[in-house]
Parts: structure tokens; sequence; C-alpha cells
């Protein structure tokens, strides 16, 4: 199998992008890498709210993946969807050790943290913030708009199940029709919202496809 094969190439409002099987969105021609839904700090929360202090292994492992793909395709641009952090006040909470990989990943690129609904506000660490980025003929934003064109976002965690001889298989998706595509959580304690949940089967059109992530992208209708 190629590396080509591993992902699933599709066109959106006439822009060539790439699904892939890691989670992220590649657009080729812009040379932009898109990422959703990071949570960077999540384990912290629970110290917040009384419980055990955890270890930020979570951030060091989603960090580590997003690494690998900025340094397979080395983006201009990476865009980052919004929920980038778990709550408001965790970009200024991150140990120095993480900031510091951070800004490897950032050196040299232009880097965009769109603002989500955990992460409204400024950003301590370099980058532009925005509520939403136009760029060619899409709109990336945190959250998918009913009317939205050309739209890509994430929020939802969309995952979906397949069912095989052994048994069922759940993995985070990407849904896509031809207005909008949503991306899957990257980071690593996210959880997941199924694709029948009614939130995502109302905005997503007849015909929308799921494109599982893993060890290869693999696209199938989306199940209702």
């Amino acid at each position: 199998m190629s590396a080509s094969d591993m992902h699933f190439s599709f066109t959106l409002q006439g822009a060539a992008l790439q699904a892939r099987a890691s989670g992220l969105l590649w657009w080729a021609d812009q040379r932009a890498l898109c990422v959703s839904d990071l949570h960077l700090g999540k384990s912290l929360r629970p110290a917040k709210h009384g419980g055990a202090a955890l270890p930020p292994f979570e951030v060091i492992d989603t960090l580590q993946r997003l690494g690998a793909e900025i340094a397979a395709l080395n983006p201009e641009t990476v865009i980052c969807l919004g929920d980038s952090f778990d709550d408001a006040t965790a970009s200024t909470e991150l140990p120095r050790t993480i900031e510091t990989h951070l800004h490897r990943l950032q050196d040299g690129r232009r880097w965009i943290w769109i603002e989500g609904n955990h992460d409204p506000g400024p950003v301590a660490l370099p980058g532009q913030l925005m509520h939403s980025l136009a760029l060619g003929p899409l709109v990336f934003r945190h959250i998918a708009t009913p009317t939205g064109s050309g739209e890509v976002s994430g929020h939802y965690h969309p995952k979906a199940t397949v069912p095989t001889r052994a048994r069922a298989i759940t993995r985070p998706c990407f849904l896509l029709d031809h207005a909008r595509v949503i991306l899957p959580a990257f980071g690593t304690y996210t959880g997941g919202l199924a694709s029948s949940h009614p939130a995502l089967a109302g905005l997503m059109a007849p015909g929308a496809l799921a494109v599982l992530t893993g060890p290869r992208a693999l696209a199938l209708p989306m199940p209702r």
C-alpha cells in the first residue's frame, strides 16, 4: 500500500483536500494543515475541581502525533480549528517543556488559532487568534453552521461504528458532504459523538460520507 492509499482524497467547493488517516485535513495547493479539538491541558482539569493531578501525558502524545504529520508534510500554514485548549486558562498553565515543544512546531509557519467554545479569547502562545478564517473557497470555523458552504469545522468530535465479522469497530471520523467537512477530534483524551446523533444527522446532507481514521482512512456512507 502506498502512502497516498492510506488517506482519502476529495473535493470541496473546488478545493482538493485529503482526509488523513491520522485525523488531520491536508490542503496541498495551499500547503495548509488543519487540526481540530486538541484539548491541550485536559489532564489538568481534575486538579482544578479538587481531584488528583494527572501527568500531562495526553499533551505529549497529542503533540507528538501532530509533530509527525508536520514533519511529513512541511506545511506553510497550520490551522487549529478551536478547542485547542481544554479551557480558557490552559494555554497559560502548560509546562515549560510543552511550550517549548509547541514553539518548535510553530517555527517558520503561519499558525492560526481559531476560537472554540472551550478556549475563547487570547492565547498565551505565538500565532494569530481568529474567530474564523476565509481562505480561497473555504471557511474555517469551530462550529458548523446550518447554511454553511465550503465550511471546514470541528467541535462535535464525530465517530462512527462499522460492523465486522468479528466485532463492531468504532473510530473517530471525518464527516463530509457537498457543503462541509467536520473533522474528528485530535486530542488524545477527547471522546466522540456518534454520527447518528441528531445534531450531526441534521447537519449533514443525504449521501454524506464518514471517513474513519486509523491505520488507513476508510470511507463509507455516514451511519445515521
